[in-house]
């Protein structure tokens, strides 16, 4: 017991703070993402397609903010840009219950998606600033096991929320979101200030050249950002694939989803710190998506064997295996992501890296939903294959433009003539 709860303890002080607000967060964030579909239908009175559309676009316009939200968070602090987005955020959710209609849902969607992609660069930011290289990955794993286990435990709100039946409790959901939202901000706000990354004055000169050109001109670190997010695209079969395969393809009882995702919630939770460990260096960085590749492959190739499947408790037993193992490819994904954003971003500029990350892993994920499910579901087992064979692909290419990464940011860095003849 003393052994375990040494390892439920957060890395550090600092990082049990930013856990507990990750933890609100989830708490908020999950209530209503349960019922988010209900809301939307019920209350706003749409249909299904209208809200498809309504996100569509939203997710559209966050690619094309993402950057310059990212400069902001540079220019006013990634606290500052965390916080009010948080801020911005509950009045978002306060205004949800007044909205009527496709015009009022788009334009609410669309703000908070803005918001969204504002305060992620500013949390991004702020956790690369505010952690020491030590206890950096360890401290972001345990972040985001907090975050994990407070999306369960709103999942369990909003859940109740629709088991009253009652329009009512559903339509004041969002209303409980926007008071977490506030508190949210008040947590932010109190947490520990960094310091401004500091900056050689060697070197001014060819950081005003990167600055003139932009994150986005770093072509190889976007390029790692695409990367990365199509090894991010576990989470499509997570959440998409598996479950419609599940119904449509094999005997397995529908039940077994409940199973399936809290099986990947508590793996999240509990094992998220270990996965990340050693990702603090490129080399560790890359064996993690290395990892995450070999899991994500291996759980296509066991869910290959239960098309067909006459026993219902192998069939069982397959799919959870697959869904344990993927699991497995979306924690070393995460703890890669977190060794490639931390060691190829320009510090004095990480929320505009932010952004870029953002661009890309949009770009390679927003692909995979109907990819991925016209493959399973109309290829079968060549289907499994081939998706298998996208990531392992994207995993082999990782290597060479990381490290082109890493040259890119040193070469950026590097004074001028100029620069280097000039008196100290």
């Amino acid at each position: 017991m003393a052994r375990l709860l040494r390892r439920m303890a957060p890395p550090s002080p600092t990082a049990g703070r930013v856990s507990a607000q990750a933890l609100v967060y989830g708490i908020g964030t999950g209530s209503f993402f349960t019922a988010n579909a209900v809301f939307f239908t019920k209350v706003v009175g749409l249909s299904a397609a209208t809200v498809g559309l309504g996100l569509t676009i939203a997710g559209l316009v966050t690619v094309v903010v993402a950057v310059p939200l990212g400069r902001a968070a540079d220019r006013v602090g990634p606290k500052v840009m965390w916080a009010a987005a948080s801020l911005a955020e509950a009045a978002c959710y306060l205004a949800y219950p007044q909205a009527r209609g496709f015009v009022a849902f788009l334009v609410v969607v669309i703000t908070l998606g803005m918001i969204n992609v504002g305060g992620s660069a500013g949390y991004g930011a702020y956790s690369l600033n505010l952690y020491t290289e030590e206890e950096r990955i360890a401290a972001l794993a345990y972040n985001r096991s907090a975050l994990n286990a407070g999306f369960t435990i709103g999942a369990g709100l909003g859940g109740l929320a629709l088991a009253t039946g009652s329009d009512t409790a559903v339509r004041l959901l969002p209303v409980f979101v926007g008071l977490v939202m506030l508190l949210n901000a008040v947590m932010i706000l109190r947490l520990p200030d960094t310091a401004k990354p500091v900056q050689d004055p060697t070197r001014s000169s060819g950081r005003e050249q990167r600055k003139r050109g932009g994150a986005l001109r770093n072509r190889p670190f976007f390029a790692v950002s695409v990367l990365g997010g199509v090894l991010s695209t576990n989470q499509v079969i997570l959440s998409v694939v598996i479950p419609l395969w599940l119904v449509e393809e094999t005997n397995a009882p529908h039940v077994l989803l409940a199973g399936l995702f809290a099986t990947n919630t508590l793996m999240a939770v509990t094992m998220q710190t270990m996965t990340a460990r050693g990702t603090h260096t490129l080399a560790g960085a890359i064996r993690a998506a290395y990892r995450s590749a070999v899991c994500f492959a291996a759980s296509c190739v066991v869910v290959v064997f239960t098309h067909g499947s006459s026993a219902a408790w192998l069939t069982i037993a397959l799919v959870w295996l697959a869904h344990i193992v993927l699991t497995g490819a979306e924690l070393f994904q995460a703890a890669a992501g977190w060794g490639f954003t931390a060691l190829l971003s320009d510090p004095a500029r990480r929320g505009e890296y932010q952004g870029v990350t953002q661009v890309g892993q949009t770009i390679g994920t927003v692909w995979a939903p109907a990819v991925y499910t016209y493959l399973a579901m109309n290829w079968h087992t060549a289907g499994w294959l081939a998706i298998a064979a996208i990531v392992v692909l994207a995993a082999v290419a990782t290597p060479p433009v990381a490290r082109a990464a890493e040259r890119s940011l040193g070469a950026a860095a590097e004074p001028s003539p100029a620069a280097a003849a000039s008196p100290s």
